[in-house]
């Protein structure tokens, strides 16, 4: 039996957005943290930030990975973790010995 995380994962990620005013997420892996102004979501595809005003949590479906959610949306974008480690390891050093 396949753990809750794998099916997850299995899932695509995609995002769409209804006049501004609705928003479903698929191929999320947990909310991390969330009020009336932003949404922190784990994704299979990395951090999602989405920005607005009164948002709301209409719909979660954790065994599916999809999320709803009203309300005015401003913007959204990605966290990237590999950005930061690809500048880390972007030394002359690093480079000549990968």
């Amino acid at each position: 039996m396949e753990t809750k995380d794998a099916i997850i994962n299995n899932y695509n990620h995609s995002i769409t957005i209804t006049e501004r005013k609705n928003l479903l997420i698929t191929g999320v892996k947990k909310i991390e943290n969330f009020d009336s102004e932003e949404f922190l979501l784990e994704t299979v595809m990395g951090i999602l930030t989405v920005k607005g005003e009164d948002l709301e949590l209409v719909k979660l479906d954790t065994l599916a990975g999809n999320v709803s959610i009203k309300g005015l949306v401003k913007g959204f974008s990605y966290i990237d973790d590999n950005v930061k480690k690809e500048k880390e390891g972007s030394s002359v050093f690093n480079r000549l010995f990968r």
